[in-house]
């Protein structure tokens, strides 16, 4: 029984091993493409900004064209998932690619950013898991919803009035 045992836990073993390597074959692109710095929010909001600072640390991994690769995302099965998260991250809200964005699609996506940083729903929990110092604070909130009121007050200035002619 005992033998019996051994050998299919070894035949387990062996499979989970060959499966985990044969895994590692299988590499999703981890690219970055091209950023014309004249597009970037840094570019709109200036370097200094406390918010530019806000996104470097904690967003700008998923929401731009400078995701730092780190070393666990080449090893399959988080290599999948992370490509994956990056991929849509980037589709939702690229940072890089802010010049392109209207200014009504600008206020809009500082407000869900807004939104989803008081929810905690953003930056995702299994992200935080590998980059805690990601973790956004209470002031680091503050700053992305200071921003987007700031957006929607000037975008409120720039709005010309109804009626008047």
């Amino acid at each position: 029984m005992w033998r019996r045992l051994k050998k299919v836990g070894l035949v387990f073993v062996v499979v989970l091993i060959g499966g985990f390597a044969a895994a590692q074959l299988v590499r999703p692109a981890r690219t970055n493409p091209p950023t014309d710095h004249a597009r970037t929010i840094q570019a709109t909001a200036g370097s200094s900004s406390e918010l530019i600072a806000v996104l470097d640390r904690a967003c700008n991994d998923c929401h731009s064209n400078g995701t730092v690769w780190a070393r666990y995302s080449q090893v399959a099965p988080v290599s999948w998932l992370i490509s994956r998260g990056v991929a849509e991250g980037r589709k939702a809200l690229n940072f890089s690619e802010w010049g392109t964005y209207s200014a009504e699609d600008q206020q809009t996506l500082l407000a869900t950013s807004c939104d989803d940083a008081t929810k905690g729903t953003m930056p995702m929990r299994p992200y935080l898991m590998l980059r805690p110092e990601a973790r956004l604070s209470a002031s680091d909130v503050a700053t992305i919803c200071s921003a987007a009121r700031q957006a929607e007050a000037q975008a409120a200035s720039n709005t010309p009035a109804r009626g008047v002619r």
